[in-house]
Order: structure tokens, then sequence, then C-alpha cells
């Protein structure tokens, strides 16, 4: 073998040593998923789903550049056959390898779940259900059914005073029990034996305080600062036996929130939720109650109003009174500007 040849050989070598070696660092290093994104994609891989299944929904929201060395690494490190169920955020001009390990350690991304303002069950079951693997459907039938309930000593119109406005950070594939159960532990949480003794000395289980600052922050969304106040009027109505007269709980009794001034046949509605005529709380929360009117019902202003209204220069505050005829002037001057303002319902 001449040494022309030999030479030739080894630089031949040399360059396809240096090709492959180039071409496997780009197979494992370039940038090759979400390619000039701006924004993360979160992959969902449900249970039993196969590499057939992952590959078509990458496809399908165009997620890798080039398919040739994405496919590659996957079987060269056995992807095909370990494929784990979750929720992957495949982060702008990731590479192959950081992918495909994250997919193969099955090391999932939690969703960040965040709800408040929630008024309706099924306005809770809408939010969360179709953020999760359970879906909807699911999670709907879990918080219609007594039994379950039952499991965390509720009912199916109580079972949303478990939910506590916040922000979770939760797998895609819990399950619907396992989903509830942590609901259930930040219940738990909040409801510590110092917050359960002052319930107890209002006169109220920790259920009936949901239900009290659910209407509370029905009837004084916007007003944080005012609550304890209102959860004070409500309080001293409960213990006079009076009628709590809220009329959010006719809205709710109505499924009609868009009401802006309550008419009189409007208030002889036959609900349980009707509390101008039914005396004590009502069956149930009328809304998801945040942490601020759970707090301002158990933190309540001690004072003696017994009535109020809705303020005549419609600042979003009450007007208060201790007696009936205060009350009356109260009213009617708000009435008076529903007139000049021609609301009528």
């Amino acid at each position: 073998m001449s040494r022309n040849f030999k030479v030739g050989l080894f630089v031949t070598l040399a360059i396809l040593t240096t090709t492959f070696t180039f071409y496997f660092w780009q197979i494992f290093k370039t940038p090759n998923l979400q390619v000039d994104k701006q924004t993360s994609f979160a992959l969902l891989i449900p249970e039993g789903a196969t590499y057939k299944t992952v590959l078509d929904t990458l496809n399908k929201h165009e997620v890798i550049n080039d398919h040739i060395s994405f496919q590659f690494l996957a079987k060269l490190l056995k992807y095909p056959d370990k494929v784990k169920p979750g929720r992957y955020v495949i982060k702008p001009n990731s590479n192959n390898y950081i992918v495909i390990k994250k997919l193969i350690s099955g090391n999932q991304d939690a969703v960040r779940l965040t709800f408040n303002n929630i008024r309706l069950k099924e306005d809770l079951i809408k939010r969360i259900g179709n953020r999760f693997e359970f879906g909807e459907d699911n999670f709907r039938k879990a918080l219609n059914s007594p039994e379950v309930c039952r499991k965390y000593g509720l009912d199916t119109l109580t079972i949303v005073s478990m939910f506590l406005p916040n922000t979770y950070d939760i797998y895609w594939t819990t399950g619907t029990e396992k989903f509830l159960d942590r609901m259930h532990s930040e219940y738990k949480k909040f409801w510590t034996d110092e917050k359960i003794a002052k319930a107890k000395e209002i006169g109220l289980t920790p259920v009936q305080v949901s239900i009290l600052a659910s209407i509370v922050e029905e009837e004084q969304a916007r007003k944080v600062d005012e609550r304890p106040k209102v959860a004070g009027l409500y309080i001293n109505r409960l213990h006079a036996q009076m009628p709590l007269q809220a009329d959010p709980t006719i809205k709710f009794a109505l499924q009609n929130f868009g009401i802006k001034r309550i008419l009189n046949d409007q208030l002889r509605i036959i609900s349980p939720y009707n509390t101008y005529v039914n005396v004590g709380l009502p069956p149930g929360p009328i809304r998801v109650a945040d942490l601020n009117s759970l707090n301002a019902v158990l933190n309540y202003d001690k004072h003696d109003y017994v009535y109020m209204c809705a303020k005549a220069d419609l600042s979003g505050y009450h007007a208060f009174a201790t007696n009936y005829t205060d009350h009356l002037n109260n009213a009617r001057m708000y009435q008076a500007e529903l007139n000049r303002l021609k609301i009528m319902k």
C-alpha cells in the first residue's frame, strides 16, 4: 500500500468521521422543536397513547422541524417502547435529545390552575374539567354524585364550598378522585382549629360560613372593604331570626344574574334560596366564595345594623340602618335614582 494511498484513506476517514460526528451533533443538539417560535407548546399524552399518537400530535401542531432526525433519535433511545402519559411543556428552540429524554423520564409539567369569580357549579365544572385528562363529564358526574360528596362531609349543593379560589399546581393526569382529595386537603388547611372555633362562636359550621360568605360576596363583590360590615348585618339577622332578605339569593333562585332592580313579584318566587320567604341560610352557596369573603364572615364587624340598601350615589357601597324608618328613607333615595336613570328591571 503506497504512502499516498494511506494518506488519502486517512483523509477520507477523517472527513467521514467529522461529517458523521457533526451530523450526530446536529441530531442531538440542534434546535428542532418549536423552532423560532415565541411560546411553549404543551404536549398532552393521554393514558394508553402510542408513539404514533405522540408523533401525530406533534405533527398536527407543527412542533417538529426535521422529522427524520427526531424519529431517528427517538428510535435510537427506544422511546417508542417507553411512552408515558402526561403533560410535557416543549420550550421554543428545544433540541431532540432534551425533549425525548424528558418524554422517556415521564417528568411531566404540572397544570397551573387558577380559578376565581365563579358563581355556579356548572361554571366550576367548565373552568376546571377541560384542564385535566378526566374532562368535564367525569368531573360533572363526581360533583353531582351524593356518594362522592358524602365522602367529604358535603352534599351536591354544598360541594362547591370545598373549592377555595387560589392557584394550584396539579398534574394533568391526576384522576377525578385524587383531584377532589387535593381540593379537600386545601379546604382542611384553611379550616384550622382557630377558624372552626370562630365559626362556632358565631353559631355556624364551616359549610354555613361558606354559604353566608357566598351571599356576602354577591352582595358586595366590588368593595372588599365593606364585606365584614355586610357580614355583620346578616349575622345580626340570623341571630334575631329575621329573614336575610338578600337580593342575590333571589337572582340565584331566578337564575338571572343581570337583574338590576328586584321587583315585588320576583320576591315571591318559590325556592329554598328565597331568603325573603325563608328564615335562615339557603341550602347551599350561591357562588364559590373567595378567601376574602370567608374571612369577612369569620371576622365580621360587630354593629347593630339590620337593614341596608345600595347607596343612592351608586358608588357601590351600601347605606346601613338600625331601624326600618331610616331604611325606608335610604331605599326611597336609591329607588328615586334608579327611576331617574330609567332602570326598571
